[in-house]
């Protein structure tokens, strides 16, 4: 007789959201050898590895999975979905971003996934916590993701060798380098970006921005 009936019962009203180690110890606590039981349902891929002692329920248990911003939230903590994902999923750039990007207090990693890459940018504390919001997706996934505003600024501050000099440059990299929607352009709220620039890097660029905002 197949135990994989069990373990799914035991598991679906945990599966929307990445399941620890120790976790995963106490769902299979009824086992003499949990961990050669983990093995087991990573092999028949069950259970999917996302990073040394994080999993996901994998595709063939039929189970509600967290969402990828949710994953991301959990791989690298504390984080929160910022850049090109953050401006694709607020509708400022036509790309739809495959890659998950955040931003992090930590070092820079990048993690591949059997459900993805997701990559962590560096960003330092206040500053880093500043601008994020808290997305709802069901009554068990609430994701942490950069607003508008916040998702700009991470890009500017963290793009290589950009220094916003001039409106001119500033608009030319806000519309043809990120092909930004000028129309949502002109919703953002400039001073929410005021009060994080005395905490920011790069507050030349992000005055800049401001200036460059209120003209479009």
């Amino acid at each position: 007789m197949t135990e994989r009936p069990d373990f799914r019962i035991k598991v679906k009203n945990y599966t929307e959201a990445p399941l620890s180690r120790y976790m995963m110890l106490e769902l299979l606590e009824d086992y003499k050898r949990p961990n050669d039981k983990i093995s087991e349902l990573l092999k028949s891929k069950e259970l999917l590895s996302i990073r040394r002692g994080l999993y996901i329920v994998g595709p063939k248990l039929d189970l509600p999975a967290p969402e990828p911003f949710l994953i991301a939230n959990h791989l690298r903590g504390p984080s929160y979905v910022s850049l090109e994902s953050a401006l694709s999923y607020w509708n400022m750039i036509p790309e739809r971003a495959y890659e998950i990007s955040s931003v992090t207090i930590k070092t820079p990693k990048v993690y591949k996934t059997p459900v993805g890459r997701f990559s962590y940018q560096q960003l330092k504390l206040p500053y880093y916590s500043y601008g994020i919001k808290s997305i709802k997706y069901s009554s068990k996934q609430t994701t942490l993701i950069a607003s508008p505003e916040k998702a700009l600024c991470d890009k500017i501050v963290l793009t290589p060798k950009i220094n916003l000099r001039s409106v001119k440059q500033t608009k030319a990299f806000l519309l043809e380098d990120l092909r930004l929607d000028p129309e949502v352009l002109s919703t953002l709220d400039t001073e929410f970006i005021k009060l994080w620039i005395k905490d920011a890097p790069k507050k030349s660029s992000l005055k800049m921005l401001i200036k460059t905002l209120v003209q479009l």
